[in-house]
Protein backbone atom coordinates (compact mmCIF):
# COMPACT_ATOMS: atom_id res chain seq x y z
CA UNK A 1 0.00 0.00 0.00
CA UNK A 2 2.81 2.33 0.99
CA UNK A 3 4.71 1.50 -2.21
CA UNK A 4 1.71 2.37 -4.37
CA UNK A 5 1.19 5.67 -2.53
CA UNK A 6 4.86 6.58 -3.02
CA UNK A 7 4.56 5.81 -6.73
CA UNK A 8 1.53 8.07 -7.02
CA UNK A 9 3.31 10.87 -5.17
CA UNK A 10 6.45 10.51 -7.31
CA UNK A 11 4.56 10.61 -10.60
CA UNK A 12 4.10 14.45 -10.68
CA UNK A 13 7.81 14.87 -9.97
CA UNK A 14 8.72 12.55 -12.84
CA UNK A 15 6.36 14.43 -15.17
CA UNK A 16 7.86 17.77 -14.11
CA UNK A 17 11.40 16.42 -14.54
CA UNK A 18 10.59 15.04 -17.99
CA UNK A 19 9.03 18.36 -19.02
CA UNK A 20 12.10 20.24 -17.80
CA UNK A 21 14.40 17.93 -19.73
CA UNK A 22 12.29 18.40 -22.83
CA UNK A 23 12.53 22.19 -22.47
CA UNK A 24 16.32 21.93 -22.11
CA UNK A 25 16.60 19.74 -25.23
CA UNK A 26 14.39 22.12 -27.21
CA UNK A 27 16.42 25.14 -26.06
CA UNK A 28 19.68 23.40 -26.97
CA UNK A 29 18.29 22.46 -30.36
CA UNK A 30 17.13 26.03 -30.99
CA UNK A 31 20.51 27.38 -29.94
CA UNK A 32 22.24 24.98 -32.30
CA UNK A 33 20.01 26.05 -35.14
CA UNK A 34 20.59 29.72 -34.38
CA UNK A 35 24.35 29.16 -34.31
CA UNK A 36 24.46 27.43 -37.70
CA UNK A 37 21.74 28.89 -39.94
CA UNK A 38 23.96 29.09 -43.04
CA UNK A 39 25.91 26.77 -45.25
CA UNK A 40 29.63 27.48 -45.56
CA UNK A 41 29.58 30.03 -48.40
CA UNK A 42 26.51 31.89 -47.18
CA UNK A 43 27.91 32.15 -43.66
CA UNK A 44 30.94 34.08 -44.90
CA UNK A 45 28.70 36.56 -46.71
CA UNK A 46 26.41 36.80 -43.69
CA UNK A 47 29.36 37.62 -41.46
CA UNK A 48 30.49 40.39 -43.81
CA UNK A 49 26.94 41.79 -43.94
CA UNK A 50 26.82 41.71 -40.15
CA UNK A 51 30.24 43.37 -39.93
CA UNK A 52 29.06 46.20 -42.16
CA UNK A 53 25.99 46.76 -39.99
CA UNK A 54 28.11 46.85 -36.83
CA UNK A 55 30.61 49.21 -38.48
CA UNK A 56 27.99 51.72 -39.60
CA UNK A 57 26.09 51.52 -36.32
CA UNK A 58 28.91 51.34 -33.74
CA UNK A 59 31.95 52.60 -35.62
CA UNK A 60 35.31 50.94 -36.06
CA UNK A 61 35.85 50.84 -32.29
CA UNK A 62 32.76 48.64 -31.92
CA UNK A 63 33.72 46.28 -34.72
CA UNK A 64 34.97 43.14 -32.98
CA UNK A 65 34.77 39.47 -33.89
CA UNK A 66 32.36 38.84 -31.02
CA UNK A 67 30.15 41.76 -32.04
CA UNK A 68 30.01 40.45 -35.60
CA UNK A 69 29.18 36.92 -34.46
CA UNK A 70 26.46 38.26 -32.18
CA UNK A 71 25.03 40.41 -34.98
CA UNK A 72 24.97 37.42 -37.35
CA UNK A 73 23.51 35.10 -34.70
CA UNK A 74 26.34 32.57 -34.93
CA UNK A 75 28.95 31.13 -32.60
CA UNK A 76 31.86 33.31 -31.50
CA UNK A 77 34.25 31.00 -33.35
CA UNK A 78 32.61 31.48 -36.76
CA UNK A 79 34.39 34.73 -37.77
CA UNK A 80 37.77 33.30 -36.79
CA UNK A 81 37.10 30.18 -38.85
CA UNK A 82 36.38 32.23 -41.98
CA UNK A 83 38.74 35.21 -41.60
CA UNK A 84 41.36 34.07 -39.08
CA UNK A 85 41.39 37.35 -37.15
CA UNK A 86 39.91 40.85 -37.05
CA UNK A 87 42.44 42.14 -39.57
CA UNK A 88 41.30 39.52 -42.04
CA UNK A 89 37.66 40.41 -41.51
CA UNK A 90 38.06 44.18 -41.86
CA UNK A 91 40.34 43.72 -44.89
CA UNK A 92 37.69 41.71 -46.71
CA UNK A 93 35.08 44.26 -45.67
CA UNK A 94 37.24 47.11 -47.01
CA UNK A 95 37.59 45.20 -50.30
CA UNK A 96 33.80 45.24 -50.61
CA UNK A 97 33.80 48.96 -49.87
CA UNK A 98 36.39 49.68 -52.55
CA UNK A 99 34.50 47.56 -55.08
CA UNK A 100 31.27 49.51 -54.53
CA UNK A 101 33.18 52.78 -54.48
CA UNK A 102 34.86 51.91 -57.79
CA UNK A 103 31.49 51.11 -59.36
CA UNK A 104 30.14 54.51 -58.27
CA UNK A 105 33.20 56.28 -59.66
CA UNK A 106 32.97 54.43 -62.96
CA UNK A 107 29.28 55.23 -63.38
CA UNK A 108 29.99 58.91 -62.74
CA UNK A 109 32.95 58.89 -65.13
CA UNK A 110 30.83 57.32 -67.86
CA UNK A 111 28.21 60.05 -67.62
CA UNK A 112 27.75 62.32 -70.67
CA UNK A 113 29.53 65.65 -70.83
CA UNK A 114 32.94 67.20 -71.24
CA UNK A 115 36.00 65.81 -69.45
CA UNK A 116 35.68 68.54 -66.82
CA UNK A 117 31.98 67.79 -66.29
CA UNK A 118 32.74 64.08 -65.89
CA UNK A 119 35.53 64.88 -63.45
CA UNK A 120 33.14 66.96 -61.39
CA UNK A 121 30.57 64.16 -61.52
CA UNK A 122 33.20 61.77 -60.14
CA UNK A 123 33.98 64.20 -57.33
CA UNK A 124 30.30 64.47 -56.41
CA UNK A 125 29.98 60.67 -56.50
CA UNK A 126 33.06 60.37 -54.27
CA UNK A 127 31.53 62.60 -51.61
CA UNK A 128 28.09 61.01 -51.96
CA UNK A 129 29.51 57.53 -51.39
CA UNK A 130 31.28 58.67 -48.23
CA UNK A 131 28.15 60.39 -46.91
CA UNK A 132 26.05 57.29 -47.51
CA UNK A 133 28.67 54.93 -46.03
CA UNK A 134 30.73 56.89 -43.48
CA UNK A 135 31.86 53.85 -41.54
CA UNK A 136 32.93 51.94 -44.62
CA UNK A 137 34.63 54.99 -46.11
CA UNK A 138 36.61 55.54 -42.93
CA UNK A 139 37.67 51.90 -42.85
CA UNK A 140 38.87 51.96 -46.46
CA UNK A 141 41.52 54.52 -45.57
CA UNK A 142 42.64 53.05 -42.24
CA UNK A 143 45.77 51.51 -43.76
CA UNK A 144 47.17 50.41 -40.39
CA UNK A 145 44.13 48.18 -39.81
CA UNK A 146 44.16 46.49 -43.23
CA UNK A 147 46.14 43.68 -44.83
CA UNK A 148 46.82 44.72 -48.41
CA UNK A 149 48.46 41.38 -49.15
CA UNK A 150 44.99 39.84 -49.30
CA UNK A 151 44.19 39.50 -53.05
CA UNK A 152 40.64 40.87 -52.84
CA UNK A 153 41.70 44.08 -51.08
CA UNK A 154 44.83 44.54 -53.18
CA UNK A 155 42.91 44.22 -56.44
CA UNK A 156 40.08 46.51 -55.33
CA UNK A 157 42.47 49.20 -54.08
CA UNK A 158 44.54 48.99 -57.28
CA UNK A 159 41.37 49.36 -59.34
CA UNK A 160 40.47 52.45 -57.33
CA UNK A 161 43.83 54.07 -58.09
CA UNK A 162 43.54 53.06 -61.75
CA UNK A 163 40.20 54.83 -61.93
CA UNK A 164 41.67 57.99 -60.44
CA UNK A 165 44.65 57.83 -62.79
CA UNK A 166 42.32 57.23 -65.72
CA UNK A 167 40.35 60.36 -64.92
CA UNK A 168 43.60 62.33 -64.95
CA UNK A 169 44.54 60.82 -68.30
CA UNK A 170 41.15 61.83 -69.71
CA UNK A 171 41.91 65.49 -68.91
CA UNK A 172 45.51 65.56 -70.04
CA UNK A 173 47.72 64.56 -72.91
CA UNK A 174 49.37 61.17 -72.86
CA UNK A 175 48.73 58.01 -70.90
CA UNK A 176 49.05 57.47 -67.17
CA UNK A 177 51.03 54.33 -66.41
CA UNK A 178 50.11 51.81 -63.76
CA UNK A 179 53.55 51.81 -62.15
CA UNK A 180 55.40 54.92 -63.34
CA UNK A 181 54.17 58.52 -63.34
CA UNK A 182 55.71 61.73 -64.49
CA UNK A 183 56.04 64.39 -61.80
CA UNK A 184 53.21 66.37 -63.44
CA UNK A 185 50.94 63.33 -63.48
CA UNK A 186 51.79 62.51 -59.86
CA UNK A 187 51.10 66.11 -58.83
CA UNK A 188 47.77 66.17 -60.69
CA UNK A 189 46.59 62.95 -59.08
CA UNK A 190 47.71 64.06 -55.63
CA UNK A 191 46.05 67.46 -56.05
CA UNK A 192 42.73 66.00 -57.21
CA UNK A 193 42.66 63.36 -54.49
CA UNK A 194 43.72 65.77 -51.74
CA UNK A 195 41.04 68.23 -52.76
CA UNK A 196 38.13 65.81 -52.74
CA UNK A 197 39.31 63.57 -49.89
CA UNK A 198 40.07 66.57 -47.69
CA UNK A 199 36.66 68.08 -48.39
CA UNK A 200 35.00 64.74 -47.66
CA UNK A 201 36.74 64.32 -44.31
CA UNK A 202 35.88 67.87 -43.25
CA UNK A 203 32.27 67.23 -44.21
CA UNK A 204 32.03 63.91 -42.35
CA UNK A 205 33.66 65.42 -39.26
CA UNK A 206 31.20 68.31 -39.23
CA UNK A 207 33.98 70.85 -39.75
CA UNK A 208 32.20 72.65 -42.60
CA UNK A 209 29.21 73.69 -40.51
CA UNK A 210 30.67 77.10 -39.65
CA UNK A 211 31.57 77.83 -43.27
CA UNK A 212 28.10 76.85 -44.44
CA UNK A 213 26.53 79.02 -41.73
CA UNK A 214 28.43 82.05 -42.98
CA UNK A 215 27.89 81.33 -46.69
CA UNK A 216 25.01 82.87 -48.69
CA UNK A 217 21.53 81.62 -47.89
CA UNK A 218 20.75 78.32 -49.56
CA UNK A 219 24.36 77.13 -49.66
CA UNK A 220 24.68 73.47 -48.74
CA UNK A 221 27.46 70.89 -48.85
CA UNK A 222 26.75 69.99 -52.47
CA UNK A 223 26.68 73.56 -53.78
CA UNK A 224 29.82 74.38 -51.79
CA UNK A 225 31.57 71.41 -53.38
CA UNK A 226 30.39 72.55 -56.81
CA UNK A 227 31.80 76.05 -56.25
CA UNK A 228 35.07 74.65 -54.94
CA UNK A 229 35.49 72.37 -57.95
CA UNK A 230 34.70 75.15 -60.39
CA UNK A 231 37.37 77.28 -58.77
CA UNK A 232 39.97 74.64 -59.74
CA UNK A 233 38.99 74.46 -63.41
CA UNK A 234 41.50 77.10 -64.56
CA UNK A 235 44.24 74.99 -62.99
CA UNK A 236 43.34 71.83 -64.90
CA UNK A 237 45.83 70.60 -67.53
CA UNK A 238 45.51 71.60 -71.20
CA UNK A 239 42.86 69.60 -73.03
CA UNK A 240 40.43 69.59 -70.10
Amino acid sequence: MTSKMEQVRARPRRIATSAARLRVRRAASAAGEAATPYHHGALRDALLDAAERVLERDGLAGLTLRAVAREAGVSHAAPTHHFKDLTGLVSELAAIGFTRFNAAMKAAGDSPGTPVERAMARARAYVAYAQANPGMYGLMFRTERLDYSRPSLHEAAEASFAGLAGSVAARSEGQVGNEELSIDQAATIARAWSLVHGYTMLLLDGRLADILRRAPAGTNAESLLEAMLKATVPKLPPGA
